[in-house]
């Protein structure tokens, strides 16, 4: 038996492996940081028997509630992942499988590569529509890559649209992948209709070292950078540094922002009801963006999410509530679940890629039907 993690987004500690109904394993902190969630490592065996892999640490991550009705994803062939039986007892979570061959990948979610990024970005490009702009770099020397997708001309719209500012959080960039299949499909009238009307500005990993290094919150200095938004520095934090001095140019009218929520099995957003600027016109949009998500689809729901923030109480070093009282916009904070959908459940895969992106295609009549009213 062997167990490796020394690959894009790896991250395990193998601890005991003696037999494979003993193999106690340990989940690694984020660099500089006490975060630890994500997992994603390869068991290669030649035993014909059920596996057990006991994560001795879970107890102490960073959300050990999110353990509770979780199941873990694996893969033969790394491009379907499927739910896998896994137990938490309140110390140690427990996952019992029986590998159909030799090797199989077991994480958190369904990985999302830094070549799948890669691939992304200039398939992107390779449209008409589309423009690829390099923001800087990371601290390890990554571009910080934004997409820009439409012809900029006076009276459109700014909807920014970012993602993976937690990297473990890989539901976010399959969000991004699916959104932007839809929105470069010159058939599609939705699409067409917005870019007459609006310009996105699109960046697809916020986090591209954390993401590789295999972290769960956050980047190469182990800044959570969804905490950054108030004083970023090119020293600790430049892809927010980046990403902010771009909004200062360009402006925003909409901003979404995307993540996933380790506890709550609900797709559910989260807005500004707390910054200072707040008032009835975002309000009303608001409303008006999840009225027409439900009618979009039965994914998302209203009824389960964060609490809301007391006027004037929001921690404005948060991406939604900095941009959306910059801006005095409609920012949201889009949240998936590391779970499944408890709306829609599906014990097979549970949360999926897939339903990801399919969401982020649903995201499209939402924007649509608030576009001309943002401002």
């Amino acid at each position: 038996m062997k167990i490796t993690s020394n690959f894009d987004s790896g991250n395990i500690e193998v601890l005991q492996m003696d037999s494979p109904d003993n193999i106690q394993l340990a989940i690694r902190k984020d660099n500089q940081s006490d975060f630890f969630q994500w997992f994603h490592f390869r068991l290669s065996t030649e035993h014909a028997q059920e596996h057990k892999l006991i994560f001795t640490n879970a107890s102490e991550s960073a959300y050990p509630d999110g353990w509770k009705d979780y199941q873990a994803v694996a893969s033969y062939d790394r491009q379907t992942w499927f739910r896998v039986d896994t137990e938490y007892d309140g110390k140690a979570l427990t996952i019992k499988h029986f590998p159909e061959a030799e090797s199989v990948y077991f994480a958190y979610f369904a990985p999302y590569s830094y070549e799948r990024h890669m691939d992304l970005l200039h398939q992107a490009q390779s449209d008409y529509n589309c423009q690829l702009v390099e923001l800087g770099e990371t601290l390890d020397g990554r571009d910080m890559s934004l997409l820009v997708v439409g012809e900029p001309e006076e009276g459109k719209k700014k909807i920014w649209i970012t993602a993976r500012q937690h990297p473990g959080e890989t539901m976010a960039e399959w969000l991004i992948e699916g959104l932007l299949d839809r929105l470069l499909d010159e058939d599609d009238g939705v699409a067409r209709a917005l870019l007459d009307k609006a310009v996105f500005y699109i960046v697809p990993n916020m986090n591209p070292d954390g993401s590789v290094r295999g972290h769960l919150r956050t980047n190469a200095a182990g800044m959570n950078l969804n905490r950054e938004w108030q004083t970023p520095s090119m020293e600790k934090s430049p892809e927010v540094y980046l990403v902010r001095q771009k909004m200062l140019e360009t402006g925003v009218d909409l901003f979404l922002d995307m993540h996933g929520d380790e506890n709550l099995p609900y797709n559910f957003v989260a807005g500004t009801e707390g910054v200072p600027s707040y008032n009835e016109r975002i309000q009303k949009l608001e409303q008006l963006f999840k009225q027409t998500l439900l009618a979009v689809t039965p994914e998302f729901q209203t009824q389960y999410g964060y609490e809301l923030d007391a006027p004037g109480k929001a921690n404005m070093t948060v991406a939604t509530s900095w941009v959306g009282d910059q801006f005095n916009c409609l920012a949201y904070t889009v949240e998936m679940p590391f779970k499944d959908n408890a709306n829609l459940p599906d014990s097979a895969y549970g949360w999926s890629d897939v339903r990801s992106m399919k969401l982020g295609q649903d995201m499209l009549p939402a924007i649509l039907a608030v576009v001309d009213t943002l401002r």
